[in-house]
């Protein structure tokens, strides 16, 4: 296909740009097939302003007269105002976004196009795959294996080519495991405490439907986890009803006189749609200007956003609580195991492990636990919180993930080793980006359109030097301790430097940390 079929009006000159900090601009409006192209030549200065077409969430267009005006409504919470001189020209350019800005094939988006000077596609993609990463885990060889079940993606089309697993299955037992459990997603290992020997594994739910199915293989995978232990837990992310209601949809949960050494435990997460609706209603509320400080916070708290926040971090603390504390394995999992289950797991770990609270660590992490392990990041950041079109499978389950690591971070200041940046980067990154990384719903898909060899890694590019500097916390200071945060309702706040962030308000709160950290820098370069 080519772009400009999609572009009448390629460029607009006399175009009044409006947008957060600046005063109104006026200059030429361009359009290429991935971006928008503000340039100012006014009175001697020369700005231009560069958006990437798959940012914009929505738009809105009002006519008047022989000219118009286009609101864009951007993912990243951003609001942009044109003001276009000829009434045809307005209505080309906002047809050309509205097509432009939605386009579903993964090959035609900029990531494919995108080209720095500083990059090359000849580097790694990634930082880490699952064969180096049970390398480098040697105290697993014992009793853990490297199977290759899934080298073609048959058994599990969600799943990366090698998972790690218990010694004693082998593959044809994990094939029939997968049949059993939604997906194919059988139980995989994600965690390992170096100290306790202690694990946590992820899957699906298992099929067990009204007929109360078995699977003498799935509970010899349990068993085998159990390793001389009395006891394990499975928390379920639904509640108790859910997961008895999925029985008669042909799901279910792992009963107690089949899964014996296992207690199980459930702590109901929202998902899909109500999380979307909860993040559409915070954005609104924080858009609000009428001032009023009772309507504000009643809004706040109608949009439950922040009880979302809270579960998540409860139950992660719960099952950090159960295999550092208490000495005992945990499987973690809810219906399809690639949504509540990977933001609980992510965040026990950091919880428990302080490799994965530094800057690389962080990003392996999430590399990890959502990139390879089948988030699926096209379906779910397909829009954010302005846009009219409903899909039911969208959900901003990685941006409440990115949330409840903020709230980490800023009731341990010193524990992670990234700054809040980072966080804002990857959360404008998984809804728009120049980069592969969050492409596509799985490992499969990327290796299908090739997004490995045409595209770069954002991960790697934010561990370049310069961008390793930029994201790093000066004051950081590394602990071996767990960092066991508070949930109490008083201990949790809105994430400001998102949700607030084109507010004069979060400017000038950003300017002063910006000043502190360059203080805070230049002080550790005197004492060194």
């Amino acid at each position: 296909m080519e772009f400009s079929e999609h572009i009448k009006t390629a460029n607009v000159e006399d175009v009044v740009l409006r947008q957060p900090f600046h005063p109104p601009a006026r200059g030429t409006l361009c359009i290429t097939g991935h971006h928008l192209l503000f340039s100012d030549r006014e009175e001697g200065s020369f700005g231009q302003v560069l958006l990437l077409l798959r940012n914009i969430d929505a738009i809105e267009k009002r006519i008047s007269g022989s000219s118009g005006t286009i609101t864009i409504k951007c993912k990243d919470l951003c609001v942009l105002q044109l003001d276009i001189p000829g009434m045809e020209q307005c209505l080309n350019i906002a047809h050309s976004i509205e097509i432009l800005s939605s386009l579903d094939h993964v090959s035609e988006m900029y990531p494919f196009f995108y080209r720095p000077a500083h990059l090359s596609l000849e580097d790694q993609w990634g930082l880490s795959t699952p064969e180096r990463h049970y390398a480098q885990m040697e105290e697993l060889h014992e009793k853990w294996r490297l199977s290759h079940v899934n080298r073609d993606y048959s058994v599990c089309p969600s799943y990366p080519p090698a998972v790690i697993v218990p010694k004693a299955i082998d593959d044809d037992q994990l094939a029939r495991v997968a049949k059993f459990r939604q997906g194919g997603r059988f139980p995989v290992l994600c965690y390992y405490h170096r100290k306790n020997g202690m694990v946590i594994m992820r899957s699906s739910q298992p099929l067990q439907g009204a007929n109360r199915k078995r699977c003498r293989e799935d509970e010899l995978v349990l068993q085998a986890v159990m390793d001389g232990s009395d006891k394990g837990y499975i928390i379920d992310t639904r509640s108790s009803q859910q997961a008895q209601q999925a029985r008669m949809t042909g799901g279910g949960f792992e009963s107690k006189s089949s899964y014996n050494c296992w207690k199980r435990l459930h702590r109901q997460m929202e998902r899909g749609k109500a999380l979307q609706e909860s993040l559409i209603k915070l954005v609104e509320a924080c858009g609000d200007q009428s001032h009023n400080m009772d309507r504000w916070l009643s809004k706040l708290e109608n949009s439950k956003w922040l009880s979302h926040v809270q579960t998540a971090l409860s139950t992660a603390g719960l099952l950090a609580e159960c295999v550092e504390r208490d000495g005992h394995s945990v499987l973690v999992h809810g219906s399809e195991g690639t949504d509540s289950t990977l933001l609980v797991s992510t965040l026990a770990q950091l919880i428990m492990d302080p490799s994965c609270r530094t800057l690389e660590g962080f990003l392996a992490l999430l590399e990890r636990e959502w990139v390879q392990a089948g988030h699926q990041f096209q379906l779910r950041c397909a829009h954010s919180a302005y846009s009219h079109a409903r899909l039911q499978q969208e959900a901003p389950m990685f941006l409440l993930l990115l949330d409840c690591v903020w709230q980490l971070w800023h009731q341990f200041p010193l524990a992670l080793g990234f700054s809040e940046a980072l966080l804002l980067r990857l959360a404008t990154e998984a809804y728009a980006s120049n980069y592969g990384t969050f492409l596509c719903n799985s490992d499969q898909e990327r290796c299908a359109e090739g997004v490995k060899e045409k595209t770069h890694c954002l991960f790697q590019a934010l561990l370049r030097p310069r961008e390793r500097d930029r994201y790093s916390n000066p004051l950081y200071e590394p602990t071996e301790l767990a960092i066991w945060p508070s949930v109490h309702p008083q201990s949790l706040q809105l994430w400001r430097g998102f949700f607030l962030r084109w507010t004069s308000e979060a400017r000038h709160l950003e300017e002063a940390q910006e000043e502190i950290r360059n203080m805070v820098i230049e002080w550790s370069k005197l004492t060194c």
